[in-house]
């Protein structure tokens, strides 16, 4: 852990986590095929899966930034999120189709879903992958989960949170995503807040 880091510099390290995930995952995808279907929030309208606020700390930034960091966390306390990410904004009847409002600030977990793999207890690479794209890219899933046992390069997922461990174990817990976006949001208030303190006295 690197605890010389404060809060905003965490933050900037997260990012350039994320950027490296993002240049390795376009690599495979273009290599691949197989990307989320357009328009689909399945995930997204999951309201157990696991983030930690280390990985949003970004979002909770530009919240702040933008004013609404306070709101934002209100509106996940009071849970009118209706069981969503609080970044989702869905466009059909049942839920599961949308977008996020905050694409360039998601979460690592948004970033390795069908673009990233796990061993299995075999020691072979299993894509992570939703039940929706299995289904729906049956052939494009069974060709990559073969190639990327043999000549595909693809992001490793354990590769990645070891990188965000690095940053700050202790802010790495998982908790369903909307309690890890409200905890990202009350570290930077509670950050800002003293900072704000500290250059009023000096």
């Amino acid at each position: 852990m690197n605890i010389s880091l404060n809060l905003e510099e965490k933050s900037l390290a997260v990012l350039k986590v994320f950027k490296e995930l993002e240049e390795e995952a376009k690599q495979f995808t273009s290599g691949s095929g197989l990307s989320c279907l357009t328009g689909c929030g399945a995930c997204c309208a999951n309201p157990q899966i696991p983030a930690s606020a280390l990985e949003f700390l970004p979002l909770a930034f530009d919240f702040f930034n933008k004013g609404l960091a306070e709101t934002i966390l209100s509106l996940i306390e009071s849970g009118d999120d209706q069981g969503n990410c609080i970044v989702y904004r869905t466009n059909s009847i049942s839920g599961k189709m949308g977008y996020c409002t905050n694409y360039v600030n998601r979460g690592m977990i948004c970033r390795l879903f069908a673009a990233s793999a796990r061993k299995n207890k075999y020691g072979q690479k299993d894509i992570i992958i939703c039940k929706t794209l299995k289904e729906q890219k049956q052939e494009a899933y069974l060709a990559v989960t073969k190639r990327i046992n043999e000549d595909l390069p693809i992001p490793s997922a354990s590769k990645f949170y070891m990188y965000l461990e690095e940053i700050d174990e202790s802010l790495c817990k998982q908790l369903p995503i909307n309690q890890a976006i409200a905890f990202a949001l009350e570290l930077v208030l509670r950050f800002k807040y003293y900072q704000q303190e500290v250059d009023l006295t000096t």
